[in-house]
C-alpha cells in the first residue's frame, strides 16, 4: 500500500515556522518543486563553516538525512559552490538555510 505523502512545498513551511518558534534564522534559499522536491539543508554554523544534508529515504521508505561534504564542516564558498551543482542536476530541488550557531538540522527527520 503506497502511504500518501505531504506535499513538500507543506512540509518545508512547517518545519520552517518551528524554526521561527524557536527564534532559529532559516529561510527558503531556492524553492523547488511544490509537490515532490527534494530538500537541501545548509547549516551555517556562523563562524565555524556549514553542514550540508540531503534528503532521502532509507530501506523502508521512511524520510531521512544524508550527510554531504563527508559530514564535515566546510567553509560557505565551498559550500555554496557544492550546491549550486547539486540544484544543477535536480531542477526540482529545494534549498534551506539554517543559521544555528550548534548545527542543529531543526527539520524531521534522521540521519541516515
Amino acid at each position: 500500500m503506497i502511504e500518501p505523502r505531504i506535499k513538500t512545498e507543506h512540509w518545508v513551511h512547517a518545519n520552517l515556522r518551528r524554526c521561527a518558534i524557536a527564534a532559529v534564522p532559516a529561510l527558503v534559499v531556492r524553492h523547488g518543486d511544490n509537490e515532490r522536491g527534494m530538500v537541501l539543508l545548509k547549516i551555517n554554523t556562523l563562524g565555524k563553516g556549514c553542514k550540508v544534508f540531503i534528503q532521502a529515504r532509507d530501506v523502508d521508505g521512511k524520510l531521512g538525512w544524508m550527510a554531504a561534504l563527508k559530514g564535515e564542516l566546510v567553509n560557505e564558498a565551498d559550500t555554496d559552490t557544492y550546491i549550486e551543482r547539486q540544484a544543477r542536476n535536480d531542477p526540482d530541488l529545494w534549498v534551506i538555510e539554517i543559521e544555528d550557531r550548534e548545527g542543529r538540522r531543526w527539520f524531521d527527520g534522521d540521519e541516515i
